[in-house]
């Protein structure tokens, strides 16, 4: 298992054992388990991801940090849109919609005015990152 799933895996744990609450690097910060379904796989994909909740909407963003590439969970949603979150201590299915053009960068910019991270991984990377709408 990779340093990535590794780390991963332990955030699913402390997630799922407080109630969607974390310490550490995410304390306090909106915090989602975004379920895929593997694009060659099908096989379930369980990431932590940020999430902002805006006028009653639910958005994700594919940074990956500022990686020169997209984060696997997206590529996975394009293939399936078909989606779960686990968000607090509830469950929601939903459609991956991806948000472009003005709308995607008014979201986006709303994202990095609440966590400035947002605005460094934009800064690193030549790609726009991918800003996608849970719709229920």
């Amino acid at each position: 298992m990779s340093d990535a799933n590794d780390w991963n895996r332990q955030i699913i744990e402390e997630f799922r054992a407080n109630e969607g609450k974390l310490g550490g690097q995410f304390q306090g910060a909106p915090v989602l388990l975004l379920h895929t379904k593997g694009a060659k796989t099908g096989k379930e994909r369980v990431t932590p991801v940020m999430y902002l909740e805006l006028d009653g909407r639910t958005f994700v963003f594919a940074s990956k940090a500022g990686a020169p590439t997209n984060p696997d969970w997206y590529h996975n949603l394009l293939a399936n849109p078909e989606v779960s979150a686990e968000i607090g201590t509830g469950t929601i299915t939903a459609r991956a919609v991806v948000v472009e053009g003005t709308e995607r960068d008014q979201v986006y910019a709303e994202q990095a005015r609440r966590y400035p991270g947002f605005q460094e991984y934009q800064q690193k990377t030549d790609r726009v990152i991918p800003v996608v709408e849970l719709v229920p």
